[in-house]
């Protein structure tokens, strides 16, 4: 597992003559989990796009700093450790356990320990028994188990989850959230959106809010309730 910290500074997407955000400053360190909420429009899935290197801010600089040992040379739909969930994942034309094991190639060597572990990842989301079926057959809600299994095994350091829970059940939700407690326990950072609080976004502890071409953050948000408010502007 790489341990990864983003620092980020005078960061600003601008389109044409619109300032979707300008953030100062903006920090993530190692298993730190963030509610990131915000009405349409203001540019949630830009600023993920850009803090996982998908998309070039119009200023700033973000920095990643490695904490653990091992640096991965790659991740599927990542950038240095960063894997970046969209709400409808890119999937390869193939098998279900195609798409899950089709990272692993580059870390586990041997084809029987890729699929052992493949098949493991898919159980963790109960579609262990679909993996050799195309991945055509499944439903939105399991291609975003699917991708949750697939990052899972890749151990980021940070994780980025855009809207990942929007067409999933209950039960859906509930998988990924044990997967999403093992990632923090072995020191992924996570970065949730979501437009309605759920089980994942009850992980988190912090929450970025962008209005106004700013991100509010609130920290400590398991004392909202009347206990304590904490809101800095970055």
């Amino acid at each position: 597992m790489t341990q990864l910290s983003i620092q980020a500074n005078d960061l600003s997407v601008r389109f044409k003559d619109r300032l979707l955000f300008h953030i100062p400053q903006l920090s993530l360190g190692p298993q730190d989990a963030v509610y990131l909420t915000g009405d349409n429009g203001v540019g949630k899935t830009t600023l993920l796009k850009v803090l996982s290197g998908l998309l070039k801010p119009t200023t700033g600089t973000i920095n990643l700093s490695q904490q653990g040992w091992l640096h991965r040379l790659f991740y599927a739909q990542s950038h240095s450790g960063v894997i970046y969930m969209h709400q409808t994942p890119y999937m390869f034309d193939g098998s279900v356990l195609d798409n899950v094991s089709y990272g692993l190639k580059f870390s586990l060597r041997n084809r029987r320990e890729r699929r052992s572990t493949a098949i493991n990842a898919l159980r963790m989301v109960g579609l262990e028994t679909l993996a050799n079926e195309h991945i055509s057959v499944l439903s939105g809600g399991e291609r975003q188990r699917v991708a949750m299994a697939r990052a899972w095994i890749l151990n980021p350091g940070v994780l980025l989850m855009d809207e990942s829970s929007a067409s999933l059940d209950q039960e859906s939700i509930d998988r990924m959230v044990l997967l999403c407690k093992d990632l923090l326990s072995r020191g992924t950072s996570l970065v949730i959106t979501s437009h309605q609080q759920n089980a994942l976004t009850a992980l988190c502890r912090r929450q970025w809010t962008i209005a106004d071409a700013k991100l509010i953050e609130r920290t400590e948000l398991q004392l909202v309730d009347g206990e304590k408010n904490n809101y800095a502007y970055a």
